[in-house]
């Protein structure tokens, strides 16, 4: 009978470890078809990373998914335009990552977008990228843009596919 009166306090004091937030590794390969030609489209906003943090210093992990990305290469009909791996402490509330590969030129990279992600019962992200081709004088000639949501199950590859654009990615608590 006491354990009846006590539960409610213990569900109380045990809830916010429940949405406390937890350590993870995420993966993300953003890659394209290679044969297909950027066609011309909206660039890039010149602000695209918004109020996104970068991954923080040290926050770099080793890849997992090389033997995934191995198989994305030119010779398959892709290429591979990012590939990055780092620790993320994940909660209810969303945290915006700013991820960029290349030169950049006037702001922009050649690929560059943010990931968002969340974690409440399942691990939710929203991918917002933009691959950019540039003309001799470093101005966008032409871009092709990927946005996506997901749910994702933990330590389990999800592809994300938008025309000729795809993302692999991989969130797995630490």
């Amino acid at each position: 009978m006491r354990l009846f009166r006590l539960l409610p306090l213990l569900l109380t004091l045990l809830s916010p470890l429940a949405f406390a937030d937890s350590n993870y590794q995420v993966e993300l390969i953003l890659f394209r078809q290679a044969s297909t030609p950027l066609l011309a489209s909206q660039p890039a906003p010149d602000d695209w990373a918004g109020d996104a943090q970068l991954p923080a210093s040290g926050s770099e992990r080793s890849t997992a998914l090389n033997a995934e990305a191995a198989k994305l290469r030119p010779a398959n009909g892709y290429e591979v335009l990012l590939h990055q791996a780092w620790q993320q402490s994940v909660g209810p509330n969303p945290v915006k990552i700013a991820l960029s590969n290349g030169q950049e030129q006037f702001g922009q990279y050649p690929a560059e977008g943010t990931l968002s992600i969340k974690r409440e019962s399942f691990v939710d992200i929203s991918a917002d990228f933009w691959v950019n081709q540039f003309d001799a004088d470093g101005l966008v000639t032409a871009s092709e843009h990927l946005k996506q949501s997901s749910r994702l199950k933990n330590g389990q590859p999800t592809y994300l596919d938008h025309g000729s654009l795809g993302i692999l990615i991989k969130v797995t608590p630490l």
